[in-house]
Protein backbone atom coordinates (compact mmCIF):
# COMPACT_ATOMS: atom_id res chain seq x y z
CA UNK A 1 0.00 0.00 0.00
CA UNK A 2 1.92 3.03 -1.23
CA UNK A 3 1.16 6.68 -1.79
CA UNK A 4 3.42 9.53 -0.74
CA UNK A 5 0.34 11.64 -0.02
CA UNK A 6 -0.64 11.34 3.62
CA UNK A 7 -4.16 10.80 4.86
CA UNK A 8 -5.45 8.94 1.79
CA UNK A 9 -6.40 5.75 3.67
CA UNK A 10 -3.34 3.49 3.31
CA UNK A 11 -3.41 2.19 6.90
CA UNK A 12 -7.21 1.95 6.94
CA UNK A 13 -7.21 0.01 3.69
CA UNK A 14 -4.42 -2.34 4.81
CA UNK A 15 -6.18 -3.16 8.10
CA UNK A 16 -9.76 -3.31 6.79
CA UNK A 17 -8.88 -5.22 3.63
CA UNK A 18 -6.78 -7.67 5.64
CA UNK A 19 -9.65 -8.22 8.08
CA UNK A 20 -12.11 -8.76 5.22
CA UNK A 21 -9.78 -11.36 3.67
CA UNK A 22 -9.36 -13.03 7.06
CA UNK A 23 -13.14 -13.50 7.19
CA UNK A 24 -12.79 -15.38 3.89
CA UNK A 25 -10.46 -17.94 5.61
CA UNK A 26 -7.29 -16.35 4.23
CA UNK A 27 -4.21 -16.07 6.42
CA UNK A 28 -3.23 -12.43 6.29
CA UNK A 29 -0.17 -10.63 7.67
CA UNK A 30 -0.02 -6.80 7.89
CA UNK A 31 3.50 -5.31 8.18
CA UNK A 32 3.48 -1.78 9.57
CA UNK A 33 6.28 0.20 7.90
CA UNK A 34 5.04 3.58 9.09
CA UNK A 35 6.87 5.03 12.12
CA UNK A 36 3.57 6.45 13.33
CA UNK A 37 2.29 2.92 13.97
CA UNK A 38 -1.29 3.58 12.90
CA UNK A 39 -1.80 0.17 11.36
CA UNK A 40 -0.57 -1.49 14.57
CA UNK A 41 -3.12 0.49 16.55
CA UNK A 42 -5.90 -0.39 14.10
CA UNK A 43 -5.09 -4.08 14.48
CA UNK A 44 -5.47 -3.85 18.24
CA UNK A 45 -1.78 -4.54 19.05
CA UNK A 46 -1.01 -2.88 22.38
CA UNK A 47 2.19 -0.95 22.89
CA UNK A 48 3.42 -3.31 25.58
CA UNK A 49 3.12 -6.20 23.11
CA UNK A 50 5.46 -4.56 20.61
CA UNK A 51 8.64 -6.16 21.87
CA UNK A 52 10.15 -6.96 18.47
CA UNK A 53 9.28 -4.46 15.76
CA UNK A 54 10.11 -3.72 12.14
CA UNK A 55 12.97 -1.54 13.31
CA UNK A 56 14.65 -4.52 14.96
CA UNK A 57 14.21 -6.55 11.79
CA UNK A 58 15.77 -3.91 9.52
CA UNK A 59 18.41 -2.35 11.74
CA UNK A 60 19.36 -5.21 14.08
CA UNK A 61 18.73 -8.19 11.78
CA UNK A 62 16.21 -9.71 14.20
CA UNK A 63 14.30 -12.79 12.89
CA UNK A 64 11.07 -11.58 11.32
CA UNK A 65 9.01 -14.47 12.70
CA UNK A 66 9.73 -13.25 16.22
CA UNK A 67 8.03 -9.95 15.36
CA UNK A 68 4.76 -11.55 14.20
CA UNK A 69 1.88 -10.84 16.65
CA UNK A 70 -1.51 -12.54 16.67
CA UNK A 71 -4.40 -10.04 16.59
CA UNK A 72 -7.78 -10.57 18.33
CA UNK A 73 -9.24 -11.64 14.98
CA UNK A 74 -8.54 -15.16 13.70
CA UNK A 75 -6.34 -15.53 10.60
CA UNK A 76 -5.13 -11.94 11.00
CA UNK A 77 -1.55 -11.23 12.12
CA UNK A 78 0.62 -8.15 12.29
CA UNK A 79 4.18 -6.95 12.67
CA UNK A 80 4.05 -3.75 14.74
CA UNK A 81 6.02 -0.56 14.40
CA UNK A 82 7.17 2.16 16.76
CA UNK A 83 8.66 5.63 16.46
CA UNK A 84 12.13 4.05 16.45
CA UNK A 85 11.56 3.17 12.81
CA UNK A 86 12.03 6.84 11.93
CA UNK A 87 15.78 6.43 12.48
CA UNK A 88 16.02 3.32 10.31
CA UNK A 89 16.35 5.29 7.08
CA UNK A 90 19.39 7.15 8.43
CA UNK A 91 21.01 3.93 9.63
CA UNK A 92 20.37 2.13 6.33
CA UNK A 93 22.01 4.81 4.21
CA UNK A 94 25.54 3.54 4.81
CA UNK A 95 24.69 -0.15 4.44
CA UNK A 96 25.27 -2.23 1.34
CA UNK A 97 22.15 -3.10 -0.72
CA UNK A 98 20.04 -1.00 1.61
CA UNK A 99 17.01 -1.13 -0.73
CA UNK A 100 16.91 -4.95 -0.45
CA UNK A 101 17.04 -5.27 3.34
CA UNK A 102 13.31 -5.94 3.71
CA UNK A 103 13.19 -8.46 0.86
CA UNK A 104 15.91 -10.58 2.46
CA UNK A 105 14.27 -10.34 5.87
CA UNK A 106 10.89 -11.49 4.51
CA UNK A 107 12.13 -14.70 2.90
CA UNK A 108 11.04 -16.87 5.87
CA UNK A 109 7.46 -15.61 5.42
CA UNK A 110 7.17 -17.49 2.12
CA UNK A 111 7.18 -20.76 4.08
CA UNK A 112 4.95 -19.53 6.91
CA UNK A 113 1.72 -20.21 5.04
CA UNK A 114 0.42 -16.66 4.63
CA UNK A 115 -1.92 -16.06 1.70
CA UNK A 116 -1.53 -12.27 1.73
CA UNK A 117 1.15 -10.01 3.19
CA UNK A 118 0.29 -6.30 3.16
CA UNK A 119 3.07 -3.72 3.58
CA UNK A 120 1.71 -0.43 4.91
CA UNK A 121 4.15 2.20 3.61
CA UNK A 122 4.82 5.61 5.16
CA UNK A 123 3.61 8.77 3.40
CA UNK A 124 6.89 9.40 1.59
CA UNK A 125 9.06 8.12 -1.25
CA UNK A 126 12.02 7.42 1.02
CA UNK A 127 14.07 4.35 1.67
CA UNK A 128 11.31 2.52 3.56
CA UNK A 129 8.92 2.83 0.61
CA UNK A 130 11.62 1.71 -1.81
CA UNK A 131 12.32 -1.35 0.40
CA UNK A 132 8.61 -2.20 0.34
CA UNK A 133 8.42 -1.94 -3.46
CA UNK A 134 11.53 -4.05 -3.83
CA UNK A 135 10.05 -6.79 -1.63
CA UNK A 136 6.48 -6.80 -3.00
CA UNK A 137 5.00 -8.54 -6.00
CA UNK A 138 1.95 -6.32 -6.40
CA UNK A 139 1.21 -2.67 -5.68
CA UNK A 140 -2.08 -1.18 -4.52
CA UNK A 141 -2.38 2.61 -4.55
CA UNK A 142 -5.13 4.20 -2.43
CA UNK A 143 -6.18 7.59 -3.80
CA UNK A 144 -8.38 10.04 -1.98
CA UNK A 145 -11.17 11.53 -4.10
CA UNK A 146 -9.72 15.02 -3.98
CA UNK A 147 -7.44 17.05 -6.19
CA UNK A 148 -4.42 17.04 -3.85
CA UNK A 149 -4.24 13.25 -4.07
CA UNK A 150 -3.65 13.52 -7.83
CA UNK A 151 -0.76 15.96 -7.61
CA UNK A 152 1.83 13.39 -6.52
CA UNK A 153 0.41 10.48 -8.50
CA UNK A 154 2.67 11.12 -11.48
CA UNK A 155 5.82 11.12 -9.32
CA UNK A 156 4.72 7.91 -7.61
CA UNK A 157 4.27 6.14 -10.94
CA UNK A 158 7.72 7.33 -12.07
CA UNK A 159 9.30 5.85 -8.94
CA UNK A 160 7.46 2.57 -9.52
CA UNK A 161 8.87 2.40 -13.04
CA UNK A 162 12.37 3.07 -11.71
CA UNK A 163 11.99 0.24 -9.19
CA UNK A 164 10.79 -2.05 -11.98
CA UNK A 165 13.76 -1.20 -14.17
CA UNK A 166 16.50 -1.41 -11.52
CA UNK A 167 15.42 -3.39 -8.44
CA UNK A 168 12.23 -5.42 -8.85
CA UNK A 169 11.16 -6.25 -12.42
CA UNK A 170 8.36 -8.48 -11.07
CA UNK A 171 6.48 -5.58 -9.46
CA UNK A 172 3.03 -5.06 -10.97
CA UNK A 173 0.36 -2.47 -10.36
CA UNK A 174 -2.45 -4.61 -9.04
CA UNK A 175 -5.01 -1.84 -8.70
CA UNK A 176 -6.01 1.60 -7.52
CA UNK A 177 -8.52 2.05 -4.71
CA UNK A 178 -10.58 5.23 -4.60
CA UNK A 179 -11.15 6.17 -0.96
CA UNK A 180 -13.03 8.83 1.00
CA UNK A 181 -15.63 9.21 -1.70
CA UNK A 182 -18.26 11.84 -0.94
CA UNK A 183 -21.31 11.50 -3.23
CA UNK A 184 -22.51 14.98 -2.27
CA UNK A 185 -19.68 16.69 -4.16
CA UNK A 186 -19.15 16.89 -7.88
CA UNK A 187 -15.38 16.89 -7.35
CA UNK A 188 -15.35 13.29 -6.10
CA UNK A 189 -17.10 12.06 -9.24
CA UNK A 190 -14.73 13.96 -11.49
CA UNK A 191 -11.62 12.64 -9.71
CA UNK A 192 -12.88 9.06 -10.09
CA UNK A 193 -13.62 9.62 -13.79
CA UNK A 194 -10.20 11.17 -14.38
CA UNK A 195 -8.34 8.30 -12.70
CA UNK A 196 -10.36 5.74 -14.63
CA UNK A 197 -9.57 7.54 -17.86
CA UNK A 198 -5.81 7.20 -17.24
CA UNK A 199 -5.62 3.72 -15.65
CA UNK A 200 -8.68 1.97 -17.07
CA UNK A 201 -9.31 -1.50 -15.64
CA UNK A 202 -6.57 -1.11 -13.04
CA UNK A 203 -9.02 0.93 -10.94
CA UNK A 204 -11.16 -1.26 -8.70
CA UNK A 205 -14.88 -1.03 -9.18
CA UNK A 206 -15.44 -0.74 -5.44
CA UNK A 207 -15.22 2.82 -4.14
CA UNK A 208 -14.70 3.32 -0.42
CA UNK A 209 -17.04 6.02 0.97
CA UNK A 210 -16.24 8.55 3.65
CA UNK A 211 -18.04 7.37 6.79
CA UNK A 212 -17.87 8.15 10.48
CA UNK A 213 -17.64 4.45 11.38
CA UNK A 214 -14.38 4.07 9.48
CA UNK A 215 -12.94 6.96 11.47
CA UNK A 216 -14.15 5.58 14.80
CA UNK A 217 -12.90 2.00 14.38
CA UNK A 218 -9.15 2.67 15.00
CA UNK A 219 -10.01 4.35 18.29
CA UNK A 220 -11.35 1.03 19.56
CA UNK A 221 -8.45 -1.00 18.15
CA UNK A 222 -10.68 -2.94 15.76
CA UNK A 223 -11.04 -3.20 11.98
CA UNK A 224 -14.28 -1.91 10.52
CA UNK A 225 -15.50 -5.48 9.89
CA UNK A 226 -15.36 -6.17 13.63
CA UNK A 227 -16.36 -2.73 14.90
CA UNK A 228 -19.53 -2.39 12.80
CA UNK A 229 -20.00 -5.36 10.44
CA UNK A 230 -23.18 -3.90 8.90
CA UNK A 231 -21.82 -0.47 8.12
CA UNK A 232 -21.28 0.81 4.60
CA UNK A 233 -17.52 0.80 5.06
CA UNK A 234 -17.47 -2.87 6.11
CA UNK A 235 -19.61 -3.85 3.12
CA UNK A 236 -17.38 -1.96 0.69
CA UNK A 237 -14.19 -3.52 2.01
CA UNK A 238 -15.73 -6.98 1.73
CA UNK A 239 -16.55 -6.22 -1.90
CA UNK A 240 -12.99 -4.97 -2.40
CA UNK A 241 -11.61 -8.18 -0.87
CA UNK A 242 -13.59 -10.19 -3.41
CA UNK A 243 -12.08 -8.16 -6.25
CA UNK A 244 -8.55 -8.58 -4.90
CA UNK A 245 -8.98 -12.36 -4.75
CA UNK A 246 -10.44 -12.68 -8.24
CA UNK A 247 -8.50 -10.00 -10.09
CA UNK A 248 -5.03 -10.85 -11.35
CA UNK A 249 -2.44 -8.09 -11.79
CA UNK A 250 -2.06 -6.85 -15.34
CA UNK A 251 1.10 -7.74 -17.23
CA UNK A 252 1.01 -4.55 -19.30
CA UNK A 253 3.48 -1.85 -18.33
CA UNK A 254 2.28 0.92 -16.07
CA UNK A 255 1.08 3.89 -18.16
CA UNK A 256 3.38 6.87 -18.05
CA UNK A 257 1.95 10.11 -16.74
CA UNK A 258 3.92 13.01 -18.13
CA UNK A 259 1.72 15.65 -16.64
CA UNK A 260 -0.85 15.99 -13.93
CA UNK A 261 -4.36 14.88 -14.88
CA UNK A 262 -6.35 17.97 -15.69
CA UNK A 263 -9.09 18.01 -13.14
CA UNK A 264 -11.57 18.93 -12.75
CA UNK A 265 -13.82 21.83 -12.19
CA UNK A 266 -13.95 24.54 -14.86
CA UNK A 267 -13.15 28.01 -13.60
CA UNK A 268 -16.25 29.84 -12.42
CA UNK A 269 -17.76 32.37 -14.78
CA UNK A 270 -17.13 35.96 -13.75
CA UNK A 271 -20.12 37.57 -12.09
CA UNK A 272 -20.82 41.14 -13.26
CA UNK A 273 -20.47 43.69 -10.55
CA UNK A 274 -23.63 45.54 -9.60
CA UNK A 275 -23.95 48.74 -7.64
CA UNK A 276 -25.44 48.40 -4.17
CA UNK A 277 -29.04 49.43 -3.76
CA UNK A 278 -29.69 52.70 -1.93
CA UNK A 279 -30.69 52.65 1.69
CA UNK A 280 -34.45 52.91 2.10
CA UNK A 281 -36.12 54.92 4.82
CA UNK A 282 -39.59 54.53 6.29
CA UNK A 283 -41.28 56.16 3.29
CA UNK A 284 -41.48 54.21 0.07
CA UNK A 285 -39.50 55.63 -2.83
CA UNK A 286 -37.36 57.93 -0.69
CA UNK A 287 -33.61 57.52 -0.24
CA UNK A 288 -31.55 58.63 2.68
CA UNK A 289 -27.88 59.45 2.18
CA UNK A 290 -25.57 60.73 4.85
CA UNK A 291 -23.29 63.53 3.77
CA UNK A 292 -19.73 64.18 4.78
CA UNK A 293 -18.21 67.44 5.88
CA UNK A 294 -19.99 70.77 5.51
CA UNK A 295 -18.82 74.17 4.39
CA UNK A 296 -20.34 77.42 5.71
CA UNK A 297 -21.75 79.79 3.10
CA UNK A 298 -23.72 82.99 3.06
CA UNK A 299 -25.39 83.82 6.37
CA UNK A 300 -23.47 81.18 8.32
CA UNK A 301 -25.61 78.14 7.44
CA UNK A 302 -23.63 75.05 6.51
CA UNK A 303 -24.11 73.22 3.21
CA UNK A 304 -22.44 69.78 2.82
CA UNK A 305 -20.32 68.92 -0.18
CA UNK A 306 -22.20 67.50 -3.10
CA UNK A 307 -21.92 63.72 -3.34
CA UNK A 308 -22.96 61.51 -6.22
CA UNK A 309 -23.40 57.73 -6.26
CA UNK A 310 -24.16 55.56 -9.24
CA UNK A 311 -27.32 53.77 -8.18
CA UNK A 312 -29.12 51.78 -10.88
CA UNK A 313 -27.86 54.10 -13.62
CA UNK A 314 -29.04 57.31 -11.98
CA UNK A 315 -27.21 59.96 -10.04
CA UNK A 316 -27.87 60.43 -6.34
CA UNK A 317 -27.02 63.97 -5.25
CA UNK A 318 -26.68 65.36 -1.76
CA UNK A 319 -26.94 69.08 -1.10
CA UNK A 320 -28.39 71.41 1.49
CA UNK A 321 -28.80 70.76 5.18
CA UNK A 322 -26.98 72.16 8.17
CA UNK A 323 -24.37 71.03 10.62
CA UNK A 324 -26.93 70.72 13.38
CA UNK A 325 -29.01 68.14 11.54
CA UNK A 326 -28.12 64.46 11.96
CA UNK A 327 -29.21 63.55 8.40
CA UNK A 328 -28.81 64.98 4.92
CA UNK A 329 -31.25 65.54 2.12
CA UNK A 330 -31.02 63.65 -1.15
CA UNK A 331 -32.51 64.12 -4.59
CA UNK A 332 -32.44 61.76 -7.57
CA UNK A 333 -31.55 63.05 -11.02
CA UNK A 334 -32.15 61.04 -14.21
CA UNK A 335 -29.46 62.89 -16.13
CA UNK A 336 -25.89 61.88 -16.95
CA UNK A 337 -23.07 62.22 -14.40
CA UNK A 338 -21.92 65.54 -15.82
CA UNK A 339 -25.29 67.24 -15.40
CA UNK A 340 -25.74 69.99 -12.83
CA UNK A 341 -26.75 68.87 -9.37
CA UNK A 342 -30.20 69.51 -7.91
CA UNK A 343 -30.59 71.80 -4.91
CA UNK A 344 -32.96 70.73 -2.16
CA UNK A 345 -35.70 72.80 -0.66
CA UNK A 346 -34.66 73.48 2.91
CA UNK A 347 -38.23 74.21 3.91
CA UNK A 348 -39.53 70.84 2.70
CA UNK A 349 -41.96 68.84 4.78
CA UNK A 350 -40.61 66.44 7.31
CA UNK A 351 -39.52 68.80 10.06
CA UNK A 352 -36.14 69.53 11.47
CA UNK A 353 -33.96 66.39 11.80
CA UNK A 354 -36.15 64.38 9.44
CA UNK A 355 -34.33 61.73 7.40
CA UNK A 356 -36.35 62.46 4.24
CA UNK A 357 -36.65 65.85 2.54
CA UNK A 358 -38.60 66.96 -0.50
CA UNK A 359 -36.47 67.77 -3.53
CA UNK A 360 -37.18 70.59 -5.98
CA UNK A 361 -36.76 70.13 -9.76
CA UNK A 362 -33.23 70.11 -11.10
CA UNK A 363 -32.21 73.63 -12.11
CA UNK A 364 -29.03 75.50 -12.55
CA UNK A 365 -27.41 76.05 -9.15
CA UNK A 366 -28.00 79.53 -7.77
CA UNK A 367 -25.34 81.51 -6.02
CA UNK A 368 -26.58 83.66 -3.19
CA UNK A 369 -24.68 86.97 -3.10
CA UNK A 370 -25.48 89.29 -0.25
CA UNK A 371 -25.34 92.95 -1.25
CA UNK A 372 -23.67 95.41 0.98
CA UNK A 373 -26.14 97.82 2.72
CA UNK A 374 -25.18 101.46 2.37
CA UNK A 375 -25.50 103.53 5.54
CA UNK A 376 -28.35 106.10 5.51
CA UNK A 377 -27.46 109.67 4.49
CA UNK A 378 -27.12 112.22 7.28
CA UNK A 379 -29.90 114.81 7.49
CA UNK A 380 -28.81 118.38 6.79
CA UNK A 381 -28.59 120.59 9.85
CA UNK A 382 -31.56 122.82 10.57
CA UNK A 383 -31.15 126.48 9.52
CA UNK A 384 -30.54 128.86 12.31
CA UNK A 385 -33.47 131.05 13.28
CA UNK A 386 -33.23 134.81 12.56
CA UNK A 387 -32.03 136.95 15.40
CA UNK A 388 -35.16 139.00 15.29
CA UNK A 389 -37.29 135.92 15.91
CA UNK A 390 -35.08 134.86 18.79
CA UNK A 391 -35.39 138.30 20.26
CA UNK A 392 -39.16 138.18 19.83
CA UNK A 393 -39.35 134.81 21.56
CA UNK A 394 -37.11 135.94 24.33
CA UNK A 395 -39.01 139.16 24.71
CA UNK A 396 -42.33 137.38 24.98
CA UNK A 397 -43.68 138.04 28.41
CA UNK A 398 -43.55 134.94 30.72
CA UNK A 399 -45.89 132.69 28.78
CA UNK A 400 -43.91 129.43 28.91
CA UNK A 401 -46.56 127.50 27.13
CA UNK A 402 -46.56 129.91 24.24
CA UNK A 403 -42.82 129.72 24.04
CA UNK A 404 -42.92 125.90 23.81
CA UNK A 405 -45.54 125.96 21.10
CA UNK A 406 -43.63 128.55 19.15
CA UNK A 407 -40.44 126.45 19.34
CA UNK A 408 -42.21 123.29 18.10
CA UNK A 409 -43.77 125.22 15.27
CA UNK A 410 -40.40 126.45 14.14
CA UNK A 411 -39.02 122.90 14.16
CA UNK A 412 -41.90 121.53 12.11
CA UNK A 413 -43.62 119.69 14.95
CA UNK A 414 -47.19 119.76 16.03
CA UNK A 415 -48.27 121.64 19.02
Amino acid sequence: MANQKGGVGKSTTAVSLGAALAEMDRRVLVVDLDPQGNASTGLGIRHDARKVTVYDVLANDAPIMEAVVQTPLPNLFGIPSTIDLAGAEIELVSQFSRELKLRKAMEPLLEAGFDFVFLDCPPSLGLLTVNAMAAAQELIVPIQCEYYALEGLGQLIKNVRLVQQNVNPALRLSGIVMTMYDPRTKLSEQVVDEVRRYFGDRVYDTVIPRTVRLSEAPGFGQPITAYDPRSRGAKRYRELAGEVVQKEPADEPIPAIDSLPSVVLPPPEPVPMTAPRPLRSGRAGKSTVRAGRSEPVGDGKAVPDQLSDEVEGRQLKVVGGSTGEGTRRAARSPGPPGQARTPVDASAAGGRGSAVKRAVPATKPEVNVQKEVEPPEAEPPEPAAPEADQQDVESSPGDEDQKRRWSLFRRGGKG
